[in-house]
Formats: structure tokens, sequence, C-alpha cells
């Protein structure tokens, strides 16, 4: 899925319990055929994917309309500093000074620890 370089954003589809997607706009950074997105820690993406790793990922705009194909997925929640760090710099690399806005936002919210990084393999 090489065309993905080109977009800001990517619907995720994470596996619910009934075997229905649930499809969410993230900002992702890819590297090889690995994505790597965040998310906070409570919201319902990270909760599936601790039941699932199955996930399909597409194109989209920022609110969430498919600009392609799903493509299936491995997707996992990264759970090591060093793992954490490198989706943190990928995703820094990509969105810059915008990427470290929300950085501070969530420092300055207490929110910063409460963070999952996400990565997925195509």
């Amino acid at each position: 899925m090489s065309n993905l370089d080109k977009h800001r954003y990517l619907l995720l589809g994470t596996l619910k319990k009934n075997g229905d997607y649930v499809d969410t706009p993230v900002w992702f950074a890819k590297d090889g055929n690995t994505l790597y997105m965040f998310s906070t820690g409570d919201a319902g993406k990270v909760k599936r994917l601790r039941n699932f790793n199955d996930a399909r990922v597409a194109p989209c705009t920022v609110s969430g309309k498919s600009l392609g194909e799903f493509s299936a997925a491995k997707a996992e929640l990264i759970n090591d500093d060093a793992g954490q760090a490198e989706a943190h710099r990928q995703l820094i690399k990509k969105y810059g000074w915008q990427m470290r806005l929300l950085d501070v936002g969530a420092r300055l919210a207490g929110r910063i620890r409460s963070r999952a990084f996400i990565k997925a393999e195509l």
C-alpha cells in the first residue's frame, strides 16, 4: 500500500467482538510496511486492540471519508519504551510542529502518560 505516503490521515478499522469493524481516522506515520499511530489510552480502538489484532486500513480525509480500498493489517499496542519512542519519532518526522503542539497540550492536560501507541504491519 505505497500510496499511503501521500496522505495525512488513515482510517484504522478495529474489530469488535461481534465481528464488525469500527473505522476511526487517525494520524499515522509509515516506515516500510509498518504503520505507527497514537491515541488516548482509554479510546475504543485501544480497548478493541487488546482483544483482537486483526485490523484494516485505508487512506481517508480528516473526517473519516475513505479515499481508497481497505488493506488487511495486524495491529498491536506498543508496550515497550523503545517501541513507543520509535513510534513517536516517526510521527514527529511526519507531522513536525503539529505533533509537538499536541504533545504540549497532552502534557498540560496531564494525559501524556495515558497515550497509547499502535503499530500495524501491512
